[in-house]
C-alpha cells in the first residue's frame, strides 16, 4: 500500500471516530429516561432525521410554517411512556432529568408542577451552542403517561407551536398543551 493511501486511511478513521462522537453528543439522553422506560408497561418510541421530516411535512402541503420550521431541524426523538395506573412511574427518576439536563449545561426555560397532582409535570430545556438554540428537550408527565421529545437543529422555542400536533409532539395552544382526545387501544 502506498503512502498516500495509507495516510487516507488514517484520516477516515479519524473522520469516522470524530462523526461518531458527534453522533453520541447529538443523541445524548438522560439516564433518567431509561428508568422511566424500564418501568412503562407500553412504550412508543421513534426517531426521524431531516429527511424523513420533510418527507412527512409533504402530508401537509398547504401549512408554510411547518415546512420552514423543518429546514432548521436536524432530527425530532419522541418516547412515550405508559403506566398502568395512575402515578406508577419513579417520580424520582423525572426529578434526576432536570438534575441532569443541569449538569449537562442545559437550560431550563420551562418548570411546572401540578400543585394538586403532585406529579404531573411540564419541563422544557434548551441546549445552546455558538449562542444559537441547537436543541430542545420536553418532558411531560400526566397520571399514567410520560412523554420525553427531543428536537435538535436550529430551533427557537415558539417554533415548537409550529411542530405542535405533528410528529409526536403535542399540540399547544396558548401557552396550555392540548389533550390527545384520540382513544388508545
Amino acid at each position: 500500500m502506498r503512502l498516500s493511501g495509507i495516510v487516507f486511511v488514517i484520516l477516515l478513521s479519524l473522520s469516522a471516530v470524530q462523526l461518531t462522537e458527534a453522533q453520541a453528543a447529538h443523541e445524548w439522553m438522560p439516564q433518567s429516561i431509561e428508568a422511566l422506560r424500564q418501568g412503562a408497561s407500553s412504550k412508543t418510541e421513534f426517531t426521524l432525521d431531516h429527511t424523513m421530516l420533510v418527507f412527512a411535512s409533504k402530508l401537509d402541503p398547504d401549512n408554510e410554517d411547518l415546512r420552514r420550521v423543518i429546514a432548521g431541524v436536524n432530527g425530532v426523538s419522541v418516547h412515550n411512556f405508559h403506566f398502568h395506573g395512575r402515578w406508577m412511574y419513579d417520580a424520582q427518576a423525572l426529578s434526576s432529568v432536570k438534575e441532569e439536563y443541569q449538569a449537562a449545561g442545559w437550560t431550563q426555560l420551562v418548570n411546572n408542577r401540578e400543585k394538586d397532582a403532585g406529579a404531573g409535570v411540564s419541563d422544557l430545556w434548551i441546549r445552546y451552542e455558538n449562542n444559537a438554540v441547537s436543541n430542545i428537550a420536553i418532558l411531560l408527565a400526566r397520571a399514567n403517561e410520560v412523554n420525553f421529545i427531543v428536537v435538535s437543529g436550529s430551533i427557537s422555542p415558539i417554533d415548537l407551536s409550529h411542530l405542535g400536533g405533528h410528529f409526536g409532539i403535542p399540540k399547544i395552544e396558548g401557552g396550555v398543551v392540548v389533550p390527545n382526545t384520540g382513544r388508545r387501544p
